[in-house]
Formats: C-alpha cells, structure tokens, sequence
C-alpha cells in the first residue's frame, strides 16, 4: 500500500514499537534469552542452535507481544515457512494464509470477549470496535507481525552466531565488553542482510542511478543486500568490522516510509541473544565449517536450516 492508506494502518502500529516500548519489554527479552540458552544446555552439546535458540526467542516475544499462546507456535511457524518459501507453489501458500488466518480469526473472537494486556487486545477494543479497522484488516495485520516478527529476526540471530563463531576473536571482544554490542548489531545487520529477494519498484519519474537511465514506468528491482556492499558507502564493504562508523547507514530494514516498523524490536532482540551467548558459553564453537553449514536458499529471507554447536 501507499499514500494515506499505508499511513492509516501505520499509525496503529507505530507507538507499540517505538523504542521507548521496547525498552519497557526488555526484560521480558532477556528473560527469553536466558530460557532458551538454559534449554540448549540442558541438551547438551552437541545442539542445533538455531532451532533450540534462533528460532525460538523472536518466537516467543513476538507471541507475547501480540497475544498469542505460545502453544501455537508451532503451528505458525510451520505455516509461516511454507509462506516464506519460494519453492511453496500457489495451492500450498493459500492453504498456509488460510490456515493463519482462521487461526487469528479465532483468537480475535476471543480477545473481544476477553480483553488482555497485549497488542491484539488493544486493536480490537480500540480500532474495531470503534469503527476504525475491519476485524479482516486486523487478521492480515496480525498475520504480517507474526511472521515478519519471528521469521527475519530468526534467521539473523542464527546467521550472526555464525558470523561470530567464525570470527571468534569478535565473540571474545563482545564477551569482555557487552557495551560493544549496538555497534556489532548495526555491522551484522549491514554485512548479513537477510532480505536477499530485493525489493520490486514502479520509477514515478525518469530517473539515473549508478549511469543506469530509467524511464517513468519501468519497474526496478532494489537489493538491499548490494546497497549494503556499495563501495561509495562503505569502506571495504565485503570486510566484516564492528567498529565499522558507517555502519548505521544500511539498508538491511528499508528505507523512507515503507522501513520496517518492528526494526527497534529487531535490533533488542539481537542485542541481548548475542550478549548472553557470548557470556553463558564462553567455549561456544561450531561443528561445522561454514561453508558446510545448511541453508535455505530459496526462504524470502536467507537463513541457516540447522546450526550444530558445542562447548
């Protein structure tokens, strides 16, 4: 959407992820974090830690902060991936949006009759109720947040464990100083870029970039992963430095209106898992060479399958 409608469904959703918020929900994030790692422990090595930890931090905050129980979360994740998956053909899609959606159908229902302290609570009592937003507007937002909410943050905690496990002298730098950590998160953001699909554009107006000229009606395909590796932005680009100073000027969330909303959440969550990682397994290694690594190249957002490691 563009124009007044995208901005009248932003809106809504703008203050429950500004920083002040997420700050407030911090806590409840390093709670998180801890109980996954303690989990992982307690399998004991050798354990996958992108399903044991990866996948379900941004899992369970997201359900936390939507209302929605945990208990599901397998049954969203599982249909979540179907939708993020560019092998899924049109059949299976729709059957996992339909599946999601009679899902958050019901919860809906049940947050009118039974109103909570989270955001799907809020939105019917405040939008739906009053008028202002369609219960079927709220299921595709809910929706939107659920899988957006769990699935990028996901993939960049497993693929930023990986970064450092290979970089391991910036695994002990972070263990010895945690203050390093907004500035890691900013060049892991930059340097892993999980949206690898590009963003598809309609040129308003003629235009030139790169001395490429495009006309008004041409459609352009925007890499956020190559704008995070261009040369006139960033001194040696493909090279991974935390203490990169220009780092903050990626693309990884976006850019103008349509940036990320959920960004300020994203980047805390990623914050405090890799803080707590590095500081509860001091000994964390890989067991695989990252070349060996599985990953899921035809997932919308670019991730690992699995991340074997012990101590």
């Amino acid at each position: 959407m563009d124009g007044e409608e995208h901005s009248r469904f932003r809106r809504m959703l703008t203050a429950e992820f500004m920083i002040k918020n997420i700050r407030r929900i911090e806590p409840l994030i390093e709670e998180t974090v801890v109980q996954a790692l303690e989990r992982m422990r307690e399998i004991g090595p050798p354990a996958d830690l992108m399903n044991e930890f990866a996948l379900p931090v941004p899992s369970m905050t997201i359900c936390h902060l939507l209302g929605v129980p945990y208990s599901d979360h397998d049954f969203f994740q599982d249909h979540s991936r179907v939708i993020m998956d560019r092998n899924s053909g049109p059949e299976e899609t729709q059957a996992a949006l339909g599946a999601l959606a009679g899902l958050l159908g019901d919860l809906i229902k049940f947050k009118r009759a039974t109103p909570e302290d989270d955001l799907l609570s809020r939105l019917v009592v405040e939008r739906v109720d009053t008028g202002q937003l369609r219960e079927d507007e709220l299921v595709s937002l809910a929706m939107l947040l659920l899988v957006a909410g769990h699935e990028t943050t996901a993939n960049m905690i497993g693929l930023s464990a990986l970064a450092l496990l290979e970089h391991p002298g910036q695994l002990d730098a972070l263990r010895a100083d945690p203050s390093l950590a907004p500035g890691l998160v900013e060049e892991l953001l930059r340097y892993i870029t999980v949206v690898r699909t590009g963003l598809p554009r309609l040129a308003m107006e003629d235009a030139e970039i790169g001395g490429q000229q495009i006309k008004a009606g041409e459609g352009v395909v925007a890499m956020l992963s190559m704008a995070n590796r261009d040369h006139s932005v960033f001194e040696d680009p493909d090279g991974f430095d935390p203490k990169r100073r220009e780092a903050h000027r990626h693309m990884a969330f976006g850019f103008g209106l349509h940036q990320c909303i959920g960004q300020p959440l994203a980047r805390a969550e990623l914050r405090v898992a890799l803080v707590e990682l590095a500081r509860r397994f001091p000994d964390l290694r890989s067991e695989l060479k990252l070349a060996d690594v599985p990953q899921r190249p035809m997932a919308v957002t670019f991730g690992v399958a699995e991340l074997p490691v012990t101590w």
